[in-house]
């Protein structure tokens, strides 16, 4: 015991990034911990006991407006990761993280706090289906993708805010803009559905992602780099489940026989009735 409280004391003490360290929900994990437990608990026991007798809420525009702002949060994410860094400045290969007070590796910190705080928000998506009682799509795969995206993001603000790991969270917002863009539209109605026909392909792009991050963390196991192996392999682990998740659902939703005699018959299910939740 006291050797783990040493290593937790080194580690927040004299491993952390001491430019963001003070910053907004930054501080310490207790804060992350409560609201990742408070999101598990609302998504998967509290919010479906609540909503068990009352009718689903509608919330059209609320969603229609949060969509919306969610694309362009992630459309200046990416924006941010390309110009201060992955643009010209950083190499896929090992890429240590600029601690200075230079602006442009500041600019980058408060980038990766900026995706950090949309991870949180992101948490709503799931309050949202549990209020409007779509409870099928609040499966294992979204809960997980939800909280272990939040985990990471204060990970990197709170150990490498910049460098190596912003290009998981540049590729991520890319999809994003996308993704929220299908969600929007998606919620102003069925009737929306017909220009709706490359949702398959949001799923291809997930796992291309995972693809990406999976060999951009597996090559530090070989490079001299200015980054934990133990960091990279973690990264390496989530990026393998998810891909496999991800390829998992894609299979089941449009592959398999079943899938295929659904969509032939064009009774498959509308987007804002699907099970499937693409973040």
């Amino acid at each position: 015991m006291p050797g783990i409280i040493e290593w937790y004391r080194d580690l927040m003490q004299n491993k952390i990034d001491h430019r963001t360290s003070d910053w907004f929900l930054v501080t310490g994990p207790g804060p992350l911990l409560m609201i990742v437990v408070t999101y598990v608990y609302f998504s998967t026991s509290a919010g479906p006991r609540y909503m068990r007798d009352k009718k689903p809420y509608s919330l059209k525009n609320i969603l229609i407006v949060y969509n919306f702002i969610q694309v362009i949060l992630s459309c200046v994410l990416v924006h941010e990761g390309l110009v201060n860094g992955w643009w010209n400045d950083y190499g896929f290969g090992c890429q240590s993280v600029d601690r200075s007070m230079n602006p442009k590796a500041l600019r980058m910190a408060r980038a990766v706090w900026l995706y950090y705080i949309c991870k949180l928000i992101e948490l709503s998506d799931t309050v949202f289906f549990v209020l409007r009682k779509k409870q099928r799509q609040i499966s294992f795969l979204h809960v997980w993708h939800h909280a272990i995206m939040t985990v990471t993001a204060w990970i990197g603000v709170r150990f490498f805010p910049g460098g190596h790991v912003t290009l998981l969270g540049l590729i991520n917002s890319f999809i994003h803009i996308i993704m929220y863009a299908y969600y929007m539209l998606s919620a102003f109605g069925p009737h929306m559905e017909k220009y709706l026909w490359w949702k398959k392909y949001l799923t291809r792009l997930q796992l291309i992602q995972f693809c990406i991050i999976f060999m951009h963390n597996i090559q530090h196991f070989w490079l001299d780099c200015d980054f934990p192996k133990s960091l990279a392999g973690l990264l390496c682990f989530n990026a393998g489940f998810f891909i496999y998740l991800f390829g998992s659902f894609y299979v089941k939703n449009y592959l398999s026989p079943t899938s295929r005699k659904v969509q032939n018959s064009k009774s498959i299910q509308t987007p804002s009735t699907t099970n499937e939740k693409i973040d």
